[in-house]
């Protein structure tokens, strides 16, 4: 899949409208510039002057991103609290949709579990067993949908696509 580079803050017209076709586009920011706010999984960023190594390295990531394994999109998180994944869709409750918003960001490598509460509770984290809690129900939230939370011990969890997919 092409990805697109675009300078912001300078070409902001040709972002909205790659945006509005939902292609893949990496913002080369001025420096001095601070970056946009995310709108979709479909953007990227690095701050120019970049390396030609820097570069293609951001953009191959986008696109294992946007098609980890080759075949199937990744999951996005709608402003309404939906996971999309593979045809099929969940609802997820605000606190869920936070951590799925902090796995998705990384997804496919692992999110520790200070980063996850930070993004479920950005106001005061809670107990360990508050964030337990929720991943849990997150996981059997995704499930029907072929993703899975993964714990990897000692460092955190991880979100990828399930063995049978969807």
């Amino acid at each position: 899949m092409e990805v697109a580079l675009v300078r912001w803050p300078d070409e902001a017209p040709t972002r909205e409208s790659l945006r509005s076709a939902a292609l893949p586009r990496v913002l080369l920011v001025v420096d001095g510039q601070p970056p946009p706010d995310p709108v979709d999984d479909l953007e990227d960023w690095v701050r120019v002057p970049v390396s030609d190594a820097d570069l293609r390295a951001r953009v191959e990531w986008l696109r294992r991103r946007i098609e980890p394994n080759g075949s199937s999109p990744m999951p996005v998180l709608d402003e309404d609290g939906l996971v999309h994944a593979d045809g099929h869709w969940v609802s997820l409750p605000p606190v869920e949709a936070r951590l799925a918003r902090a796995m998705l960001d990384r997804y496919g490598a692992v999110v520790s579990r200070d980063a996850l509460s930070r993004a479920g509770w950005p106001h005061g984290a809670p107990g360990r067993n508050a964030l337990d809690v929720h991943v849990l129900r997150l996981r059997r939230r995704l499930a029907p949908i072929g993703l899975v939370i993964r714990t990897v011990r000692s460092r955190g969890y991880l979100l990828e696509q399930g063995a049978s997919g969807a």
